[in-house]
């Protein structure tokens, strides 16, 4: 099993930064990919960013290329997510994601997700 607390969600006004984090602990050694995912009010949840554990090989949605960036510091077991120039649409509730298939698309196990509200 694998435990993901995130931290780091507030009020933010549109143009101002934040920055996520999500602490992973347990059975960390098999953990493949790490992810942030959000889920915006009435909309389906959706990946924003992810990171191979491994050699920290980065993607992103295009609606945050260029603004977010996601890292992972492997000695705290923690990634992070750097959101800046935010936008009010990127108002959501944030979650954590660990994936431990280098096959299967699918996460494993999540955070409790934490809260970002972007005012215009």
């Amino acid at each position: 099993q694998v435990q993901l607390v995130e931290s780091g969600g507030g009020l933010v006004q549109a143009g101002d930064s934040l920055r996520l984090s999500c602490a992973a602990s347990g059975r960390t050694f098999n953990i493949y990919t790490m992810a942030w995912f959000r889920r915006a009010p009435g909309k389906e949840r959706e990946s924003v960013a992810s990171i191979k554990w491994s050699d920290a090989t980065a993607r992103y949605a295009d609606s945050v290329k260029g603004r977010f960036t996601i890292s992972r510091d492997s000695a705290k077991n923690t990634v992070y997510l750097q959101m800046d120039n935010m936008k009010p649409e990127d108002t959501a509730v944030y979650y954590c994601a660990a994936r431990r298939s280098v096959v299967l698309d699918r996460y494993d196990y999540w955070g409790q997700g934490t809260q970002v509200t972007v005012s215009s």
